[in-house]
């Protein structure tokens, strides 16, 4: 990638980390919402699979970024005007990695393709995979996040924060640990610095699953259901993204959160990084969207959600570690 990075040019200002200088968006509702195609004159289809074989950039990042996504997309075509079809996947990494890029997989029936141009994670540890596999040589960290509790609006069980979670009166909507890498990484690290894992989890491996029975549910895909649950009366408190919460309550969902002090909310330890893969079709047009999301522009609309900016130092180009 460094070479193809010199050739063209732009090699030295990723390094630097400093190039090119109210949101609308689809309902997150329905599986079909985390695979949309955008193209340069504002349409965008869903659902589409066959598409990630034929845009002129596939992109598959982790599910939580959602929100930010079709405003992100819309800005860097209109810099990027001749980049006419995006088809872009917004799903848990993990379950990308294993079952799109390291085998082929079949979504909704559709066989999807192995090889998007670009591919973020939450864990740097899925680009060492990649890197291991030959396919993926250097990332960058783009954006943070971290943990917050949602529950429903106006606090209707008077939870006072995390200490809360052992409640028996309360119903608990978690991430999954199978694919879901922000509980895998980073909820069940929480969990145990506050040796609350084993009485909330039962040590159980399943999504879409009872944990413990009606006290820890684990979901399929949490952005999506846990705050349908809390809506629903399904669950009383779920561990989410902070960036999740402040969507949710622009939507006027009714939910709310409540902050997890920085000694357990992972925020300093939570990093997303993204690399081009060699095997995809565009490179040149990856590494423009390498260019353009370590932008003040990029940067800006990740901070109106609720993220929290990349560093210099993070926007800096860098060699996957092997270890």
């Amino acid at each position: 990638m460094n070479t193809i990075m010199k050739k063209m040019g732009i090699a030295s200002a990723l390094t630097a980390g400093l190039i090119l200088a109210g949101p609308t968006m689809a309902e997150d509702a329905g599986q079909g919402h985390d695979y949309r195609t955008f193209h340069a004159n504002d349409k965008i289809d869903y659902g589409k699979i066959e598409d990630s074989y034929n845009s002129d950039l596939t992109i598959y990042v982790a599910g939580n970024q959602f929100m930010v996504m079709e405003e992100l997309m819309k800005d860097f075509q209109k810099k990027n005007p001749d980049i006419k079809k995006i088809y872009l996947e917004t799903i848990p990494p993990g379950q990308i990695l294993k079952g799109q890029i390291l085998k082929q997989g079949e979504i909704n029936g559709q066989k999807t393709a192995q090889n998007p141009d670009l591919f973020a994670s939450v864990n740097l540890g899925h680009l060492k995979k990649l890197k291991a596999k030959g396919v993926m040589d250097d990332y960058l960290i783009y954006t943070h996040n971290k943990l917050e509790l949602m529950i429903a609006k106006g606090n209707p069980k008077n939870i006072k924060g995390v200490e809360d979670l052992t409640r028996k009166d309360l119903v608990k909507s978690f991430p999954n640990p199978l694919t879901e890498g922000i509980f895998k990484f980073y909820g069940s690290r929480m969990l145990k610095d506050l040796g609350m894992y084993q009485e909330l989890t039962n040590d159980q491996k399943c999504k879409g699953c009872w944990a413990v029975k009606d006290e820890t549910y684990f979901t399929n895909r949490h952005h999506r259901e846990t705050p349908h649950r809390i809506e629903n009366g399904q669950a009383d408190v779920g561990i989410v993204w902070t960036t999740e919460v402040k969507h949710g309550k622009s939507q006027g969902r009714a939910i709310d959160g409540i902050e997890i002090p920085a000694k357990y909310n992972m925020g300093s330890k939570v990093g997303y990084a993204i690399g081009v893969l060699k095997t995809g079709k565009n490179p040149y047009n990856a590494l423009r969207y390498m260019t353009y999301i370590s932008s003040d522009d990029a940067q800006n609309i990740y901070a109106s959600y609720g993220f929290v900016k990349a560093s210099l130092q993070d926007l800096k180009l860098k060699s996957i570690p092997t270890k």
